[in-house]
């Protein structure tokens, strides 16, 4: 498909740059697949959209400071470090992007503020780098002190003290994303315990979030963009939690399209399998989903794979229609933004 088809215009005072005071006091916009029928609600209501035996699968990857910045020792001039994930052992090589990338002739080796050095091993094009750190003491420590929470860059700020925790999902567990499960931002533990007492059970999942979530389509059509590996896990325990519940007759819910994008990766003809791997799934329009039954989820970027995800999940039509609706009642969009119910 083309990617203009997946375009809307969105008004920029309406990107959230900031979080609410309440993780779950955001709106929620309901979306009836089928029909098209739209609803507008809260997220601390979902349970009374949910129904006894569905069951709510979560991602619990954890943000890492993944946003350095360094200096070329001999011009003093200055990098930025993205981390986009380890390639060997133990934690001195990383695969980065490095900004501006034009600064970087060859090898050489940068200045990390306040301490620690980079080398830089190998040009991996596009902006990506292999890099290898050391002179920084034991690495978690030093990656706490030197990096900074990697907003995504239409949050026109730089990270405070408050994203450290309000960007990150109170139930994340395994570090490994580098930027964070937006979905999950909006749940409380009084939300979970709603949940379960409107007999909705939940399950985990991981999916570390990396460059094939969130990396732009530049492609003029969606057949020619490559999407990027991202690691994941699905616990025994999930895959027979899914299974109970489509055997009882209840819904799956994917909190999140990272959830939607594990699930359909780890699908096999005799349904949803334990593994440890990487995906590189690019759900578009056309696709049939098969271990989802519905998903929440916030609002996307124009001409995204999530919103193409999301497209080929309930309709294009009917997503852009949602959308439309969405700016038209000044909904807050993208990571810090409100949430869609899609049943």
């Amino acid at each position: 498909m083309k990617t203009r088809l997946f375009h809307y215009a969105l008004p920029a005072q309406l990107v959230a740059q900031r979080p609410l005071a309440q993780r779950d006091a955001s709106r929620m916009l309901v979306l009836d697949r089928k029909t098209g029928r739209l609803a507008h609600s809260r997220v601390k209501d979902l349970p009374q959209w949910l129904l006894p035996g569905d069951l709510l699968v979560r991602n619990e990857t954890k943000v890492i400071p993944a946003r350095l910045f360094a200096v070329k020792p001999e011009t003093r001039a200055r990098i930025e470090v993205f981390l986009l994930r380890r390639t060997g052992a133990g934690n001195a090589e990383w695969e980065a992007l490095l900004s501006p990338a034009k600064r970087i002739k060859g090898p050489l080796t940068l200045q990390i503020q306040p301490r620690g050095q980079l080398e830089v091993l190998e040009n991996l094009g596009t902006g990506h780098f292999l890099v290898r750190f050391s002179k920084t003491g034991p690495f978690q420590a030093f990656l706490k002190s030197a990096g900074h929470i990697p907003l995504p860059p239409y949050i026109k700020r730089q990270d405070e003290t408050a994203d450290w925790s309000r960007y990150q999902t109170l139930f994340a567990k395994k570090e490994g994303s580098v930027a964070a499960p937006t979905a999950g931002l909006h749940f409380t533990p009084e939300l979970f315990k709603a949940l379960k007492g409107r007999g909705v059970q939940t399950a985990p999942v991981t999916l570390h979030v990396g460059l094939g979530t969130f990396l732009g389509v530049t492609a003029a059509d969606t057949e020619d963009h490559v999407m990027h590996p991202e690691v994941f896990e699905v616990p025994a325990a999930t895959a027979k939690a899914v299974e109970g519940t489509r055997r009882g007759g209840g819904r799956v819910v994917a909190l999140g399209t990272t959830v939607a994008r594990t699930l359909e990766s780890a699908w096999t003809p005799e349904g949803l399998q334990a593994q440890k791997g990487e995906t590189r799934l690019f759900i578009t329009p056309g696709y049939e989903f098969k271990g989802v039954d519905a998903l929440f989820t916030n609002f996307h970027q124009p001409e995204s794979t999530l919103l193409m995800m999301v497209s080929a999940f309930a309709g294009r039509e009917r997503v852009l229609a949602a959308y439309e609706e969405a700016i038209r009642e000044k909904y807050r969009f993208f990571s810090y933004g409100d949430a869609m119910l899609i049943l």
